[in-house]
């Protein structure tokens, strides 16, 4: 599958490592060119399956059924409204995380979600799901942690969509779980929020990861 992901930071790094290595082909659109055409090679050794990694400039047309939104909350929006057009009939997933600059609470209005806020400025074709907002780039890096896969939360009113992503996440080695409707988003937000603050008290350097076991 053809992927676009949106942005060229470490989070955009972690996905596509996973997604190349699941043999899915990887569009970085970024707004630095350099940065993007380094991610792209350093990455490639990372394909499988004939997979590839490309590299565009911001405002280049996203290419695939799924794009990422590897971008922060706070440029979200900007980003959203430059592509509207072109995110018509495609699937969003949504990895952001709405903090706010001291890193112990969130910037959405009560009762809402970033995912949320995002899908107000969609149109009513693209389907949003949220997704890898609770695991850390180091750990997508590495693909698990302590031996173990990384389990990724989705969430998506989408059901089609939601089965899309999850192939995305098993062919990346990863387990993916269902956590239910869009709405979800808002305890999966909050737990990104829990997980980062409990890092320094931990001492685990954001190479820890959430693990359900039954």
């Amino acid at each position: 599958m053809d992927i676009t992901i949106i942005g060229t930071g470490k989070m955009a790094r972690g996905i596509a490592n996973r997604m190349l290595s699941g043999g899915n082909s990887v569009t970085f659109i970024g707004r630095n060119k350099t940065e993007a055409d380094q991610l792209t090679q350093q990455l490639s050794l990372a394909a499988s399956r004939g997979a590839s990694a490309k590299s565009a400039t911001m405002g280049s047309p996203v290419v695939g059924e799924v794009v990422f939104l590897a971008v922060p909350f706070s440029a979200a929006t900007q980003v959203i409204r430059d592509y509207k057009s072109q995110l018509s009939g495609k699937i969003l997933v949504d990895i952001t995380n709405p903090f706010n600059q001291s890193y112990d609470g969130l910037v959405t209005p009560p009762n809402s979600s970033a995912a949320e806020e995002i899908q107000k400025e969609l149109t009513s074709g693209t389907k949003i799901v949220k997704a890898f907002n609770t695991t850390f780039a180091g750990t997508l890096q590495k693909g698990e942690v302590a031996g173990q896969s990384l389990d990724v939360f989705i969430a998506g009113d989408d059901m089609g969509a939601k089965k899309t992503v999850m192939g995305l996440v098993e062919a990346g080695r990863m387990r993916p779980i269902d956590a239910g409707p869009l709405r979800t988003s808002r305890q999966l937000e909050a737990m990104a929020l829990l997980i980062v603050s409990l890092q320094s008290t931990m001492g685990t350097n954001f190479m820890s990861a959430i693990k359900i076991i039954s």
